[in-house]
């Protein structure tokens, strides 16, 4: 099964999931088709034990992570070290959680977030919330960073900053009584850090519950 989960990752993370096909990974393997199916029943479970598996290395980081004195600085580095994970591996994000019967580690790592808000003066209902909003900042932020850039961005005839840029010229040109917003954003927009703007994210929820907590 360690086989078979490491060839599957290793061509997911070559070629997307529209390339994962049993024929493929059989081929990778040297073995029949056949044999794909005494471990998985379905693609979709093998997508679910990938991003397990996956998922089962960055727990381990995260366990690895000595517990501080503020659990929001807690949240944060765990959530970095997710955000990092699913950025390199865009795929991911799409089956983290989705199966908790067999994404265990999934289960653990959502477990560990959590831990860290019992240390906080919040109710169960506010608990829920606060972990599914990090999660949500996390995964959303990773899943979109790690989207496949334009043709023209792929194949050099521009670089990401001109491409951006094209857009805030764009922007720039619109009527700004009807765009005031737009306009008033535009020079930020333009060459933006796909990370920093990350980053804000987080710590605009972060901070919210910190607001929540008392803290």
């Amino acid at each position: 099964m360690e086989s078979v989960l490491n060839e599957t990752v290793a061509l997911l993370d070559e070629a997307g999931v529209s390339a994962l096909t049993f024929r493929a990974l059989a081929l990778r393997l040297g073995g029949g088709v056949a044999s794909i199916y005494w471990y998985v029943a379905s693609k979709e479970e093998l997508l679910d034990r990938a991003t397990d598996h996956v998922i089962g290395g960055v727990l381990a980081d995260l366990e690895a992570l000595p517990d501080g004195d503020d659990p929001i600085d807690d949240l944060r580095a765990m959530a970095v070290m997710l955000f990092d994970a699913i950025v390199e591996r865009p795929w991911l994000g799409a089956y983290f959680m989705r199966n908790t019967d067999v994404q265990s580690n999934s289960l653990r790592l959502y477990e560990r977030l959590g831990r860290r808000t019992l240390r906080l003066d919040l109710t169960a209902h506010q608990r829920f919330h606060a972990v599914s909003a990090i999660v949500g900042v996390v995964v959303g932020s990773a899943v979109d960073m790690g989207q496949e850039p334009p043709k023209e961005v792929l194949d050099g005839a521009v670089d990401r900053d001109e491409y951006l840029g094209r857009y805030a010229q764009a922007w720039r040109e619109l009527d700004p009584e009807e765009f005031p917003f737009v306009h008033e954003i535009v020079d930020e927009f333009d060459g933006h850090d796909d990370r920093d703007q990350f980053r804000s994210a987080l710590e605009l929820t972060l901070a919210g519950l910190r607001l929540q907590a008392g803290v």
